[in-house]
């Protein structure tokens, strides 16, 4: 099966194509169900989002955003909850309200069940029409670290230890204190019917390469991606240039 790879010549053209993919998905369908993940690749994306819908607006009522993963252990405002960087981002400034913003809660007494019904919910309105995916440099997808089965599902999963302790250090938080990553799992980012790989500058180059062209297996969770039937991978000139 050949890979539908994109390579754009700088990260401005980069950011540019990524906003346009989601507007293209809202204008075909505006019941659309779309996933967004947070970090350093995608928040130019949000904010081009934002303006082009400003610019040229779309019907809005029946669209669903949600959010691949969450921090757990924090507060719902802290800023770096993947929530509230969504929401700084794009949200705030379409309009969206939380009945069509979803997010998997930084707490619950009950997680496994509350992992369970946010998927529900997702399908319940019709299933992932759009989901967009950051890479990490481990070859990470979400929370889903190396090693992570490709049958999981939506959980709590460990977070870095580098993430640990920034947020440890950002919140004040005791050494004690539990903190993890909610995650939708690689079978749930499978069954979306259309995936968005998004990697761009030369610190992702090598794992782009390994995901791309080395073979799909659990020590690269991105790797799987190569076996999804419309899956585009969405790379700037600096991502790909290992290929």
């Amino acid at each position: 099966m050949s890979l539908h790879i994109t390579i754009l010549p700088d990260a401005a053209s980069f950011d540019r194509t990524a906003a346009e993919r989601l507007y293209e998905q809202i204008a075909a369908n505006p019941a659309s169900v779309i996933g967004l993940s947070t970090g350093r690749t995608t928040g130019n994306m949000h904010r081009l989002l934002a303006e082009m819908l400003a610019d040229r607006p779309l019907d809005l009522h029946a669209i669903t955003f949600f959010g691949q993963d969450e921090l757990t252990g924090v507060p719902a405002s802290y800023n770096g909850a993947c929530c509230q960087m969504l929401r700084t981002d794009l949200m705030d400034a379409i309009g969206m309200d939380d009945s069509h913003f979803l997010m998997l809660p930084t707490a619950s007494d009950r997680y496994p069940q509350a992992a369970a019904a946010f998927t529900a919910t997702l399908e319940a309105r019709g299933g992932i029409d759009l989901l967009i995916l950051g890479l990490g440099e481990n070859g990470h997808l979400g929370f889903n670290q190396p090693g992570t089965p490709f049958g999981s599902t939506a959980r709590i999963a460990t977070i870095t230890p580098e993430l640990d302790a920034r947020v440890r250090r950002e919140l004040d938080l005791e050494p004690d204190h539990p903190l993890g990553g909610a995650t939708l799992g690689l079978k749930d980012v499978m069954h979306a019917r259309r995936l968005i790989l998004a990697a761009k500058g030369t610190h992702k180059a090598a794992i782009v390469k390994q995901m791309l062209q080395g073979p799909v297996t659990e020590d690269i969770p991105a790797s799987i991606l190569q076996l999804h039937p419309a899956c585009e991978f969405l790379l700037d000139a600096e991502a790909s240039s290992l290929l």
